[in-house]
């Protein structure tokens, strides 16, 4: 009999909105508790999605025995402290990207995962995306060699603004959200570690004190190259896009959807049971619980991704 896993969920903006609506199509998972700062639309959501407890406390909810996990849609500077708060409390945790905004707190993360003996995963969704499946499938049968890959995250976010267009209460950061996906799946993906990572930014915007542009290159110790820019100044087309350069073929990544280098859709329906990659990494976070393994892109396995992050920011800071 498939393990009931009851489920808190920490930030109900527009990626925790995204986590609910995978989750209601897992079986055997409930949600049974919503936390977020504004009472208020806590309890509108919770009503929405059927959710018995809205709160604005963590801590709240983690004293209930009966919550297994937890997932942690917080703004990026509470996301190592509370995931250890979690841990401590006996709770699994799968905490969205990125798991820190500095490396000693990723370390430390890291550390009490290893001691707690709980399920500690970090949202790095590019590597449950059906179209870095494929592309991941096929490095891993050898038929696909990465030499290159050439990767554009675009924003329009001159604000603070979240993807649903409303205000956010923190600032987002292109190097320690936004290329922490890259830097991951760049080294996931040619099954290589990053060896050398250098990095230049544009002005620092004067009222939200982040630099707005950025560009990125890295070379993984196999030899593959990564050019990785970034832009909160963009003015569409928006998201991010991935061209992966090959010895037998190019590839282009738009989040769940893959195409030839001539644009040509390729089917990636059946590479796993959803279209979703949100859905398809709460499935293997839930699988992990249940089997008592380490889950694809636990917060030790992406840990090399945060030393490049420190790396790169200490060249900026010198």
């Amino acid at each position: 009999m498939t393990q009931h896993l009851k489920v808190a969920l920490a930030g109900a903006g527009a990626f925790g909105i995204k986590h609910l609506d995978g989750i209601a199509r897992i079986d055997g998972v409930e949600v049974v508790a919503l936390v977020s700062r504004d009472l208020e639309k806590t309890q509108a959501i919770a009503q929405k999605y059927g959710i018995e407890q809205a709160a604005t406390e963590l801590d709240e909810v983690l004293q209930r025995p009966d919550i297994d996990a937890v997932i942690l849609c917080t703004p990026t500077q509470m996301h190592a402290a509370q995931a250890m708060a979690c841990l401590k409390a006996g709770k699994h945790v799968q905490v969205e990207i990125p798991m820190a905004d500095k490396l000693q707190d990723a370390q430390a993360l890291v550390a009490l995962a290893s001691q707690a003996g709980k399920i500690a995963m970090c949202g790095h969704t590019r590597r449950f995306n059906p179209s870095h499946q494929y592309v991941h499938q096929r490095v891993q049968r050898g038929e696909f060699n990465i030499q290159q890959m050439d990767v554009q995250t675009y924003f329009f976010r001159r604000t603070n603004m979240n993807a649903l267009g409303e205000p956010r209460s923190w600032t987002d950061h292109l190097l320690w959200h936004h290329a922490a996906h890259t830097v991951d799946l760049f080294a996931y993906q040619c099954g290589s570690p990053v060896v050398k990572a250098n990095i230049v930014q544009g002005p620092i915007h004067p009222a939200l004190g982040i630099a707005m542009d950025m560009s990125i290159q890295l070379q993984a110790a196999n030899g593959a190259i990564c050019t990785l820019s970034l832009s909160f100044n963009n003015d569409g087309p928006l998201g991010t896009f991935f061209r992966y350069i090959g010895d037998s073929a190019t590839y282009i990544a738009r989040y769940d959807d893959l195409f030839t280098g001539r644009d040509e859709v390729i089917d990636v329906s059946q590479v796993d049971v959803s279209m979703n990659g949100i859905e398809l990494q709460d499935r293997e976070f839930f699988a992990a619980i249940r089997e008592g393994r380490e889950p694809n892109a636990s917060v030790a396995q992406v840990l090399p991704c945060y030393q490049v992050l420190h790396d790169l920011e200490q060249q900026l800071s010198s």
